[in-house]
């Protein structure tokens, strides 16, 4: 294979691209078991002493602990190395993992999608790209099925967000049963030390864990991996000991006979024991989830050639706090995993309106998925806090941490089996075979953890409900705030009729009317229109909107079209973000999109002799992409570009964005028009919607609406914060919605 231009031009040698790539991966896969993995290799902790609690504590005979190891090996080797490792791996989304990228997957292949404002154009995005083999007649069965049933799109978003809900969950519970679990090992050495002292050190931890997150995962996981390396080495190293010096036959236990010879021997007080026995995989799902922040490869090749043979040594005897103060900073690092994964997901759902926004930043210029969420690290601290006071058991935590991980690793079998069907075009049978294979195995452990459910049980269902109804809300009140903007638009009939001044003073400067719809005049501009006496000589109205895809390349954000006839001097822009971009225009916005609107109409211009007609109504004949930006915009946020002030600046930026055709001193009028009016100033125009419910909802919508939705509102960020809105130029106009 022949290497990149790039690389041929800088005299870089195929060999040396090769060398280049593979230390990528051996990096990026040493970095990962900082933070991937941290939660997977601690999970000796407290698995043996999960299991063995309660009356199966009275069996701890050979024939016990080997079918307990034969559940773990077998287990192990075929949710997290088969299914994870050679199947759910690979359904990447743009090389985003989780739920949530599963489920965008599946609506960009079946427009199973509920977000709004979706457009043919955004199919063209290069991110978009479906596969290019021919659907089955299978998988154009389902797909029609489902697209033919509009229920069944909000089933499975509400499906998605209890695995998404689930995994958060699972945020709370592992640093609190990683670091609480760790700490009581001292009570190997110190008997008389009292509980409170131990809980007192483990909130402590848990206060520094997450006072280290706002330092990114890149500098995380080089601190932490040394600490996860050092702890898989040395409970792998006593694991190998303890075989060759107690226990030679301990490798029979591989043989599935001695599970059954556990259920058969154990009966029910077996079957509950499974509930920690699922405890060894947790952290498998953090794999996929975590993807974004590192790549396939590189957490591939960690776990088949570090994780999963030190832990399946470290399991041939049950190991108990070999070394405490590695075990100690081990279980701190465990807990970095679904961290990680919950800003990940968090992220995901504010991008696709199931979340409040929140501030999300950016902590690499290397690897884009790597962020921080300030708000919602504080949050989970606390809850963690109060769990580790509240309960102060392991044995609670641990049959708690079960329900959480087996369901959402269901839930991602359940997706996977669709994903098999309709994106990777597979015969039914073998997707039906799939989900029942691994999806029966996680249903059993399923079972045995929801009969711990008075035990601590609880706690992930709880605290999976309020995220649920969080979500939900914030959805539904998002969706019929756009509902209502869709029914109040204002029609461009009575725009056209108020002739190209619309019935007022056009003063220079450029306006950029916010508003949340992609076709057609906002309701927002309806008010104006009737109360103010003056208004821009340019209008743009922006939509800022998600695409069901992870990210769109800076060349593609912007979609630049004409609103009305051409002496209106109306335009569109459409930003399109994907569910991982930083919704954030802190990278010279306005001067991009003035130079990309001049853009638009020269080349409108120049095709205008091709067209046959031009009527009055939304002009929407060219799609233009946009300002090409050199670098990424998080870079840019890093370093700004000096602002353009004149209109020479301007039109030198346009020259350079191949503009040839052009002398600088023949700009086009309305080309030169635009210029000026972007020197004269440029005004933000936003919308400020209050909901309400109908005075006929019922109690429980009037609940939703009123309270937690506008709780809600209030305390999200606000849409000028996200977008970086001067407040000097800002402009709010408060509107009332009735839903």
């Amino acid at each position: 294979m022949n290497p990149p231009a790039e690389f041929v031009e800088q005299g870089i040698s195929p060999q040396n691209v090769k060398r280049a790539s593979c230390m990528s991966v051996i990096t990026l896969a040493y970095q990962s078991l900082g933070v991937v993995y941290g939660d997977l290799s601690t999970s000796p902790l407290y698995v043996y002493k999960t299991t063995f609690s309660g009356k199966l504590s009275l069996h701890e005979d050979d024939e016990e602990i080997y079918g307990v190891l034969s559940f773990i090996f077998w287990t192990f080797t075929l949710i997290a190395l088969v299914k994870y490792i050679f199947f759910v791996m690979s359904a990447d989304d743009n090389g985003e993992g989780g739920t949530f990228a599963l489920y965008s997957l599946l609506c960009r292949h079946a427009k199973l999608s509920i977000l709004p404002n979706q457009q043919a154009t955004d199919e063209k995005l290069s991110t978009y790209a479906t596969e290019a083999s021919a659907d089955t007649w299978q998988s154009s069965a389902l797909k029609s099925f489902l697209e033919k049933h509009p229920r069944f799109h909000k089933m499975l978003l509400i499906f998605v967000l209890l695995g998404t809900c689930m995994a958060i969950g699972d945020g709370v519970l592992t640093p609190t049963i990683s670091v609480l679990s760790a700490v009581s090992g001292v009570k190997v050495k110190i008997t008389g030390l009292h509980e409170n002292y131990i809980v007192i050190i483990s909130c402590v931890i848990l206060v520094g864990l997450f006072s280290l997150q706002h330092h990114g995962t890149n500098r995380v996981a080089f601190l932490f991996a040394p600490i996860v390396t050092a702890w898989l080495l040395c409970i792998s190293s006593i694991g190998i000991y303890n075989i060759f010096r107690w226990n030679r036959h301990v490798f029979c236990a591989i043989s599935p006979i001695y599970m059954l010879k556990f259920l058969k021997n154990t009966g029910t007080e077996g079957w509950v024991s499974l509930g920690g026995v699922v405890l060894s995989i947790t952290g498998v799902e953090t794999m996929f989830a975590d993807l974004g922040h590192f790549s396939s490869s590189s957490i591939k090749v960690a776990f088949t050639c570090v994780v999963y043979p030190c832990l399946i040594l470290a399991y041939m005897e049950s190991v108990f706090w070999p070394v405490f103060i590695v075990a100690t900073f081990a279980a701190v690092v465990g807990s970095q995993a679904v961290i990680s994964a919950t800003f990940s997901m968090i992220s995901q759902c504010c991008a696709l309106n199931c979340f409040p926004r929140v501030k999300i930043v950016h902590t690499s210029s290397k690897i884009y998925g790597q962020i921080y969420i300030p708000e919602v690290n504080w949050m989970l601290m606390c809850l963690c806090l109060a769990v580790t006071i509240g309960l102060r058991d392991t044995n609670m935590m641990g049959h708690a941490y079960g329900l959480a991980v087996t369901t959402v690793m269901f839930v991602t079998t359940c997706l996977m089996a669709l994903v098999m069907i309709i994106v990777w075009k597979k015969k039914i049978i073998i997707a039906v075979a799939f989900l029942l294979f691994f999806g029966s195995i996680e249903v059993l452990y399923i079972s045995a953890s929801v009969y711990k459910v008075p035990e601590g049980g609880w706690i992930p269902l709880v605290l999976s409900l309020i995220f649920m109804v969080v979500m939900y809300i914030w959805n539904y009140g998002t969706m019929k705030k756009h509902q209502f903007d869709v029914e109040n638009k204002v029609s461009m009939n009575r725009i056209v009729s108020l002739g190209p001044s619309l019935g007022m003073v056009r003063v220079p400067g450029i306006g950029l009317v916010y508003s949340n719809l992609a076709i057609g005049v906002p309701a927002v501009f309806g008010h104006f229109v009737t109360n103010l006496p003056a208004f821009h000589q340019v209008l743009v109205f922006v939509c800022v909107k998600s695409v069901q895809v992870p990210r769109v390349s800076e060349n593609e954000r912007l979609l630049i079209s004409r609103v009305g006839p051409m002496e209106y001097g109306m335009f569109r822009c459409i930003v399109r973000y994907g569910y991982k971009d930083l919704q954030q225009e802190n990278y010279d916005f306005e001067n991009r999109l003035v130079s990309g609107i001049v853009q638009f109409v020269e080349t409108e211009e120049e095709s205008a002799s091709k067209l046959t007609s031009e009527s009055f109504g939304e002009f929407e004949n060219t799609a233009f992409k946009g300002f090409v930006a050199s670098e990424h915009p998080h870079t840019n946020s890093r370093r700004k570009e000096k602002m353009v002030q004149s209109s020479c600046d301007i039109q030198a930026e346009v020259a350079k964005t191949g503009s040839e055709r052009l002398e600088n001193t023949q700009l086009k009028h309305e080309s030169l028009q635009i210029l000026k009016a972007k020197e004269s100033g440029v005004a933000y125009i936003l919308g400020h919607s209050h909901a309400k419910a109908k005075k006929s909802s019922s109690i429980i919508k009037r609940i939703a609406i009123n309270v937690v939705y506008t709780f809600l509102s209030k305390n999200s960020r606000e849409p000028d914060v996200v977008l970086n809105v001067p407040h000097t130029s800002l402009l709010e106009v408060g509107m009332i919605y009735y839903v």
